[in-house]
């Protein structure tokens, strides 16, 4: 079993929002694999999905991006699964927008989502899909920036990069 985790903020509030990338990357993912997030406990809405002969599970963390951690280690610890068996799917503010970045592993840098699950997993050995929403404007504050509502050009150019996402998670699924 594999988790793959998309990273954002529940509620209508932040509905096309920068920070909620990874539950519109993680719905069109359940879109294209016929699954619908129709299962929920108090930390996520979640689905399975089975690709080759894999069974996925596809959460979206409903404890607000600053502590998905306790979501992802829910499932990691109710499967038994490790770090490895986990990508994550998010924002990144230092990828220029149109653009998405596959990592095996690493810190949580600035986002504070991957920080919260590298201190709850204990671990930096998860991977990520990084979808690039780089600021053009500086003066504007990180966290009003994150959760400020996307563009209609920019929102193009980042769901422009799902494809290409889930070519990448193929690598993931493949290990």
């Amino acid at each position: 079993m594999k988790l793959i985790v998309g990273l954002g903020n529940p509620g209508r509030d932040f509905e096309n929002t920068y920070h909620n990338i990874g539950f519109m990357f993680l719905d069109y993912f359940a879109k294209k694999h016929g699954c619908n997030f129709n299962k929920s406990n108090k930390l996520s809405v979640y689905t399975q999905a089975k690709i080759d002969g894999q069974i996925l599970m596809l959460i979206k963390p409903l404890t607000y991006m600053n502590l998905s951690g306790e979501a992802v280690a829910y499932f990691v610890n109710y499967y038994k699964l490790n770090p490895e068996d986990v990508i994550v799917a998010c924002d990144d503010v230092d990828l220029p927008k149109g653009t998405v970045r596959y990592r095996q592993n690493g810190s949580g840098g600035t986002h504070n989502g991957l920080k919260n699950i590298v201190y709850k997993l204990k671990s930096e050995n998860f991977h990520r899909l990084k979808f690039g929403i780089s600021k053009e404007n500086q003066d504007i504050d990180l966290k009003d920036y994150v959760l400020s509502k996307i563009d209609e050009e920019s929102l193009k150019k980042i769901t422009g990069t799902f494809d290409e996402a889930i070519q990448k998670l193929n690598m993931f699924l493949k290990n």
